[in-house]
């Protein structure tokens, strides 16, 4: 009897001693995690002074070789009745666009812009309708850039009589923009360094970045010179297809400039 009371306080013993144990351990680990996070935050805070700052701002530009073409053109009919007007302009407007499918442009790339009917009156104080003008626009998108002269005149052969707009632009917008951003990034980051070394100072960490709402893409000529007077970084990007295509055509594709610029703020250590 005493020797079974013997194991029994054995046993009771051992388990006092395991819950002991199990209860211990998770208070000390509790207590000596949150020294890490403090190490870190010091050594943050130390990196990362924001009573000390650098502004600056970057924009770096991509030249791009277009990829894509948007026109538009139309159709002005006249006729002295709204019947008489609407149809005149309907078998215009399909003669061209006939045409330009023939060349291989799909019809969901062709869509009327600008559709308007309107009186013409016989002088400008008179309110005599003498006859009715529809003007009739549509927008044509090429997939192959070297068909935009062939397309415009076989639009014209067809019974066009105006061109509103031909813009080149790329269907890798936003491929290329992130590019310009990084790069924009990078100036930034290059300017900022060789201002805090003049002071005698070494940047930090980032404190804002903010992109500047007019970063965008340039089409035009006047863009293109733009940008060779405003950025930091300017790079070529490989050529999209064979632009020699269009060397035997009035029309010049060149590049289009696309654009980014960035503000940024950086610490001083």
């Amino acid at each position: 009897m005493k020797q079974h009371f013997t194991s029994l306080n054995g046993v009771l013993t051992g388990l006092l001693v395991f819950v002991l144990l199990t209860a211990w351990k998770p208070q000390a680990i509790a207590d000596a995690s949150p020294a890490a996070p403090a190490q870190t935050n010091a050594a943050a805070a130390a990196e990362c002074d924001g009573s000390r700052t650098v502004n600056v701002s970057g924009a770096a530009v991509v030249n791009v070789t277009p990829d894509r073409a948007l026109i538009q053109l139309g159709v002005e009919s006249n006729d002295t009745t709204p019947e008489g007007v609407q149809a005149q302009n309907f078998q215009d407007i399909q003669r061209v666009i006939n045409a330009v499918r023939a060349l291989g442009v799909e019809a969901k790339d062709i869509a009327t812009d600008y559709y308007i009917v309107q009186p013409v009156y016989d002088s400008y104080e008179s309110l005599y309708i003498k006859g009715y003008r529809i003007d009739n626009t549509v927008s044509i998108t090429l997939k192959d850039v070297s068909l935009t002269d062939d397309v415009i005149i076989a639009a014209f052969n067809a019974g066009a009589n105006q061109v509103w707009d031909v813009q080149f632009y790329t269907s890798e917008l936003r491929k290329y923009r992130d590019q310009a951003r990084e790069l924009a990034m990078i100036a930034a980051g290059e300017k900022a360094t060789a201002l805090a070394g003049a002071a005698g100072a070494e940047t930090g960490c980032v404190l804002t970045i903010s992109e500047n709402s007019y970063s965008y893409y340039w089409g035009s000529w006047w863009g293109t010179q733009s940008a060779l007077w405003t950025q930091n970084t300017m790079v070529n990007a490989s050529p999209q297809g064979d632009s020699s295509q269009m060397e035997d055509t009035p029309i010049s594709v060149g590049q289009i400039v696309v654009r980014a610029e960035v503000s940024v703020s950086y610490g001083l250590k």
